[in-house]
Parts: C-alpha cells; structure tokens; sequence
C-alpha cells in the first residue's frame, strides 16, 4: 500500500532523526507554540469565566460572543494577524488564542454556575466572604467543567496550531506545508499523522488528569 511506503519513507529520512527538521525538534516547536498559546488564552479567559459565572450576570451574552468568536476563520486571523503585527509569533498566538479563550470562558462559567445553591448559601451562612465563596466552594466544583474545557481548547489548537507553516513559523505544520508545496507526499502524511498523535495524546493526558488529579466525587460529576 502506497501509503504505508510513504510513513516508512518518512519515519526512515535521516532527517527526521537529527537536525532542525527532526520529528523531536518539530514536535518540540509545536507544543511551545500551543502551550503558549493555551497559557495566554487561560490567562485571559479563566478568570473573567470566574467572576460571570458568580455573579450569575452576563452568562447569556458570552454564550452568544464566545460562539461568534469560535466561527472566525483561523486563516483569516492568521493573515490579518501578519498585516498589522508582520510575520512573527505574534501572527499565530493571535488566532490560537482567539480559538482557545472562547471554549475556556464558556467552561468556567458554565462550571461556576453550576455550583450548588445549597453550598453557597450554607458558605456565606457561615461567614464566608463572596472571593472566599468562589475560590472555595465555586472553583473546586467547577473543576471538571474546566478540566474539560481547556481539554477541548487544547485539542483544537495542537491541531490548528499547523497554520504556523504558512506565516514560515515551525511546528509540525513545516512537513504538511512544505510536502504539499514541493509534492513530498510521505513529508505530508507523515506530518498529518504526527499532529493526529499528538492530538490523541494530548485528550489522553487530560483522561489521567481527570483520573488521577480530581477527588472521585467530582470525577464522577
């Protein structure tokens, strides 16, 4: 099968082993540019989720925003990014963000919303103040709507995040830009299957996460 030949083409190059075009180096430049990217989104996102989820107001309007936001074009972004900002960073981590900050604003919303009522009332009964409340009581349950949240943000840009190769950035988006340009099938398989696994891995970590690294009630909520 034709497709078999080019993975074994592709995993045997010598380049792939050593040198600025190796698998570990492209895998390397990719999860960078996503961890970056997802750090600046949380950063952005999280806490504004936070706060609207708590004061229960304003939860409609950033359903309706986030979504509108989640339909820009990333190759879109990508361009406009590079016309204001030029080639650089700064013209992926633009979309990337975008893309990202959406799905972790709905997530710590919707998981502080949902908090017991019964739990909040019972916290300020006893004397707890409202930033108490929240990081007490509110965020500790919202942790698997966030887990998940940025589960999903996380995902989408690893995935997305190949559109680093058309601004001449790296990742593993250089072996499906450069395979398709030159006709290098094997280069562009291989790259396209590389992001795959790196998209299963990622979904992967976060299940152990989810396993591991919450209390077992909140896992099973």
């Amino acid at each position: 099968m034709n497709w078999l030949n080019w993975l074994n083409t592709f995993f045997t190059d010598p380049d792939r082993l050593h040198g600025p075009d190796s698998i570990v180096h492209r895998v390397t430049e990719h999860l960078v540019l996503s961890g970056e990217a997802l750090g600046v989104a949380f950063v952005l996102a999280v806490p504004l989720g936070l706060l609207i989820g708590y004061a229960g107001r304003g939860a409609g309007l950033v359903t309706a925003l986030t979504g509108a936001a989640r339909a820009l074009p990333t190759l879109g972004l990508v361009t406009l990014a590079v016309l204001v900002a030029g080639v650089g960073d700064t013209a992926v981590l633009v979309p990337l963000v975008a893309l990202a900050a959406p799905v972790l604003l709905v997530a710590a919303c919707e998981g502080v919303r949902g908090t017991d009522p019964d739990l909040r009332d019972a916290a300020r009964g006893i004397g707890l103040t409202h930033p108490q409340v929240l990081w007490q009581v509110c965020v500790p349950w919202a942790l698997p709507a966030l887990l998940a949240g940025l589960r999903t943000a996380a995902v989408q840009v690893i995935a997305t995040a190949t559109v680093a190769a058309y601004v001449g950035l790296g990742g593993l988006g250089r072996y499906v830009i450069d395979g398709l340009a030159t006709k290098d099938f094997p280069q562009t398989l291989g790259g396209a299957l590389l992001v795959v696994l790196l998209a299963v891995a990622t979904q992967l970590l976060f299940a152990a996460l989810n396993r591991f690294a919450l209390p077992a009630g909140l896992r099973r909520r």
